[in-house]
């Protein structure tokens, strides 16, 4: 009757739990003697006057600690908000909150907590065990209803604010087509935070807060936080939903935020359904399953629609100099990208079927092995991709009218899809025996130009350089070599090789079949030809010269998009988006 704020001014301004916490557990534990005296009663004479009285008592109970429940939840906002509770939870896990709980007995004095903890978290603590005092002692005596609905509207509050705060809004499916890309890759970004921000402390916190205050009963613990979380969570994870069913046309800027989407989902699902482990609950498990298989299959027809693009790229602009392809780079651009998804893209494409081989010999097919089927199909995929690249380069390649420039192009292409292979993922993907593998098709692309480009020039020098021959016989060898030096050196100055390894060993392997031997000749017949009038008709070139010339090979210019790069993971990281942005052939 102390504290019955109809009868008393001072309880009706005060606090019990704030005011003497040690009173407001001797007044839980009257409560409860109450309650047993009222079994007590019942069990002997159910019309003893006294039962009335009890009641009466009872009531003024119950509001008294329905008002604290409330002013408890309302004072205590900042220290009992989602991140506290969340950090707290790393504390303390959920199958101990029970050892936290006698810590926290009427006959200790739990504002003397322990050191180890902040103030802020005291605060927290000890409010968290009047609350589940209160909700307990209520809930015995049959009042759980006027307990939880407090709750709830508190608590909801909380839930629909931080929702609010991390940009999540109710939005349709007509206004995400109407956006421009700008601003809803905007949204995608702020949602990829959103559900980090959301599943870390959010619901993982206010999850924690009520198991921990209706411990005492599972059936209101799932009523309570179902009411207060459903709503916020499906809104959250109907997102990605929509995006991957809007009608935006297909782009790489797309496909990585899909991923991006997808990623953020599949990583927390561990977290989604703990959270939400609830049958009450179970729209939203629904929901995020649901955006995961929209965006996966989004993802899937955008990657089929990559592997379309090239095999349609109808383009016979040729090259200049068989230098690397803006197809190559673009589609090596995008791969290299997808391969840091390839977690991610191993899920989706093991459930979808292998890629048809039919348009292409069987010659070209040999996939990377793998035990693990999953792992396979993802390592199969990227190889086929790599593959339709490789095979529409190659009719490219027979656009040229000099068979040796089609060879050039060739090794030139497949030099940068080996480099982007080794330099990025890919390497896990393809294994290096197919990078061996392909190393050794540039070399041999690499020989067939060297020979179809400078065979005349090979053959214009004798076998043995120093042999004995006559003046005349030199004459006609110096002529030789000049013609076809000239005629080779002519066409091949318009060669370009970007990538710096593969241009400096073919420059090697072309001068050690070219320079010692002119060298050997020059040095042995120059000066029988010198003796001869016109010298400098016969003998044009100092071996000097002929190295000089042959160090400056490959050496022009192509467009920077084309050309062969190298980049760690970590500046790949650096420069996604950049890259990204140069992704035009799809």
């Amino acid at each position: 009757m102390k504290w019955n704020p109809e009868t008393s001014a001072y309880a009706n301004v005060t606090s019990l739990f704030y005011e003497n916490r040690r009173e407001a557990m001797q007044f839980i534990k009257c409560v409860n003697d109450l309650q047993k005296v009222m079994h007590l009663i019942v069990s002997e004479d159910s019309t003893h006057y006294r039962l009335v009285q009890a009641q009466n008592l009872m009531q003024i109970a119950m509001k008294r600690l329905q008002k604290e429940f409330y002013q408890i939840l309302s004072m205590n906002r900042a220290h009992l908000d989602p991140e506290s509770m969340s950090t707290r939870s790393s504390r303390t896990s959920r199958s101990s909150i029970s050892d936290f709980e006698d810590d926290i007995s009427p006959d200790d004095d739990v504002r003397a907590a322990s050191d180890s903890i902040s103030e802020v978290e005291q605060v927290s603590s000890i409010a968290m065990a009047d609350l589940k005092a209160i909700a307990e002692c209520m809930n015995a005596a049959g009042y759980a209803k006027e307990c939880v609905n407090v709750y709830k509207v508190v608590r909801k509050s909380i839930i629909d604010e931080g929702i609010y705060r991390l940009g999540v809004e109710r939005i349709s499916s007509s206004r995400i087509n109407k956006m421009d890309w700008q601003a809803l890759d905007m949204k995608i970004s702020n949602w990829l935070e959103a559900v980090r921000v959301a599943m870390k402390t959010l619901f993982f916190g206010e999850r924690f807060l009520c198991d921990h205050v209706f411990a005492v009963s599972e059936s209101i613990r799932e009523s309570c936080f179902s009411e207060i979380s459903k709503e916020g969570a499906t809104l959250l994870f109907g997102f990605p939903e929509l995006v991957a069913k809007s009608k935006k046309p297909s782009s790489p800027e797309k496909m990585f935020r899909a991923l991006g989407m997808y990623t953020a989902i599949s990583e927390n699902w561990v977290e989604i359904e703990s959270i939400f482990s609830f049958e009450s609950t179970s729209p939203v498990r629904a929901q995020a399953l649901s955006s995961l298989i929209k965006l996966s299959e989004s993802i899937y027809t955008m990657l089929s629609g990559f592997e379309s693009s090239i095999q349609k790229h109808s383009s016979k602009a040729l090259v200049p100099g068989g230098g690397v392809h803006s197809l190559t780079s673009n589609a090596m651009n995008y791969l290299s990208l997808l391969a840091d998804y390839s977690n991610v893209l191993t899920d989706i494409i093991s459930d979808w079927p292998p890629p048809e081989k039919s348009s292409l010999p069987e010659s070209y097919f040999d996939s990377p092995d793998s035990d693990d089927p999953p792992a396979a199909a993802i390592s199969t995929r990227f190889a086929w991709l790599v593959l339709v690249l490789l095979c529409k380069l190659d009719g490219k390649a027979k656009y040229y009218k000099d068979v040796s420039l089609s060879y050039l192009f060739l090794a030139s292409n497949l030099q940068h899809v080996v480099l982007k292979v080794r330099t990025s993922n890919l390497q896990y993907l393809l294994g290096e025996d197919w990078i061996v593998k392909h190393e050794a098709k540039v070399g041999q692309f690499a020989a067939s130009y060297e020979r179809l480009a400078w065979n005349k020039v090979f053959s214009s020098l004798p076998e043995n350089p120093t042999a004995e021959i006559s003046p005349e016989e030199a004459k006609e060898t110096f002529k030789r070599f000049n013609i076809s030096f000239e005629e080779a050196s002519r066409k091949q100055s318009v060669c370009v090789v970007a990538d710096p390894k593969l241009r400096d060993e073919i420059k090697v392997s072309i001068g050690r079949k070219i320079t010692p031997v002119y060298r050997e000749f020059y040095e042995k017949h120059r000066s029988s030809v010198g003796r001869q009038r016109g010298v400098g008709v016969f003998v044009r070139y100092a071996p000097e010269d002929v190295e000089n010339y042959l160090s400056n090979l490959f050496s022009g210019t192509i467009d920077s998009g084309s050309s062969a790069t190298t980049s760690t993971p970590s500046s790949r990281q650096r420069h996604r988006s950049s890259l990204i942005g140069k992704i035009s052939g799809y």
